[in-house]
């Protein structure tokens, strides 16, 4: 990894706008590359479409994935990422409004890092998103680049 990113999945723009507010409010001085639906979201890790010049080297630190998604849902997003070796340790944190057990379930079968659901209050959401950028950028120890691999 040779920055520490932040890939933001998310198709609702007052959700984007409010990730986006929380994350500068707590002063984290790193890129957040923002995707609107499932496809821009593989297509930005993958390399390919519209991003098929980005160096596939630098993968983001950690990718907020909401699930309720265009195009592919992201459990299906997160299933891909699993999938393929070039991704399979890459941290995926769902951030969803959704509180169905089966999404929960789902969603750490697949390998989800962790499952966070959006708070409504606009304090609480700020709160729980900046907490989660702190311990991604800056507690939590990515796992090193395997040599060789690619």
């Amino acid at each position: 990894m040779t920055s520490r990113s932040i890939l933001l999945v998310e198709d609702n723009p007052k959700d984007e706008m409010l990730t986006l507010r929380a994350l500068n409010k707590c002063r984290l001085a790193n890129d957040i590359v923002v995707v609107r639906d499932g496809a821009e979201a593989l297509d930005y890790l993958f390399a390919r479409g519209e991003y098929a010049g980005r160096d596939m080297e630098d993968v983001p630190t950690v990718v907020l994935l909401d699930l309720k998604l265009p195009k592919i849902d992201g459990l299906e997003v997160l299933a891909q990422i699993r999938a393929d070796e070039r991704t399979r340790l890459l941290p995926v944190v769902i951030l969803t409004s959704s509180d169905e057990e089966v999404d929960i379930i789902a969603g750490y079968r697949l390998g989800a890092n962790s499952y966070v659901r959006k708070p409504v209050a606009f304090s609480d959401f700020s709160r729980a998103v900046s907490d989660l950028g702190r311990y991604w950028l800056i507690t939590n120890e990515p796992p090193p680049k395997e040599e060789g691999k690619k």
